[in-house]
């Protein structure tokens, strides 16, 4: 983002002697633009606060005392503090936005945010991060914390679709199945069940490439002699060593057997 929004831009839109450019920038937009002039208080507060603890050599002054506890911030964190704040405070794609409708006024011709179709095309990507709650990092025990609320829900949905007594009527629930490599099937799906839905979704081990819900697969069916088609969840997933396609039918992934006569 920082290069792109200082890629083209105006010498004195920065201003000659400033090292960090993009704090030029914003507190320049800040003049005219309310949203970019609260960023910039705030961001200075937390240089402040850096430049106070980089400072201090023994003890606590007063005066950093009564100030906010200072964030743990790495090297890299402080060099981009400016782009960092505005995405946690969710106004940098206003900003950015901001700068593609007056871009005439910072940038020169042959910039990224002068040109009509790729200046607004990067204040769109960024509404999707400016979204979310940046509140707790990846730790390095992520696997084992507790999951989400969705996904326990589904996990349930699915364990239960296995314990519950059907009439004879009806079709027997699908299962999961767990293919080993002497080739035999091992059908134990409460065990399983966490492992399969985590593999659904994007992870550190794996790569979510593609995937469309509502997806039909054929299937023959003996008692109609013909085809029929099932819907379910379809996935492609790329780890270190191999690809793996997976089909999941929407019946398991809800949970519920349904009357399929």
């Amino acid at each position: 983002v920082e290069a792109c929004v200082l890629y083209g831009l105006k010498r004195r839109a920065a201003g000659f002697l400033r090292s960090n450019k993009i704090a030029a920038l914003f507190m320049k937009v800040g003049k005219s633009f309310p949203l970019a002039e609260e960023l910039c208080k705030k961001v200075q507060d937390l240089e402040q606060l850096i430049e106070n603890a980089r400072n201090q050599v023994q003890g606590i002054p007063e005066n950093v005392r009564k100030m906010p506890k200072l964030p743990n911030l790495s090297p890299q964190a402080i060099k981009h503090l400016w782009i960092r704040t505005a995405l946690f405070e969710k106004v940098l794609d206003k900003i950015v936005h901001y700068l593609v409708e007056n871009s005439s006024k910072y940038y020169e011709k042959e910039a990224l945010l002068m040109d009509p179709v790729d200046g607004p095309i990067l204040a769109s990507l960024l509404v999707g991060p400016c979204a979310l709650e940046y509140t707790k990092m990846k730790t390095a025990d992520h696997f084992w914390t507790d999951p989400s609320a969705d996904e326990l829900v589904q996990r349930h949905r699915i364990h239960s679709s296995h314990c519950r007594q059907d009439s004879p009527t009806k079709r027997p629930a699908l299962c999961i199945q767990k293919r080993h490599s002497s080739g035999s099937m091992d059908d134990r799906p409460s065990l399983s069940a966490r492992d399969y839905v985590e593999s659904l979704h994007q992870n550190s081990r794996a790569t979510l490439l593609y995937g469309k819900n509502l997806t039909l697969s054929l299937r023959f069916s003996s008692q109609r002699d013909d085809m029929e088609a099932i819907p379910g969840y379809l996935s492609l997933h790329q780890t270190a060593d191999i690809m793996a396609l997976k089909w999941t039918p929407n019946q398991l992934m809800n949970g519920s057997v349904g009357d399929l006569d």
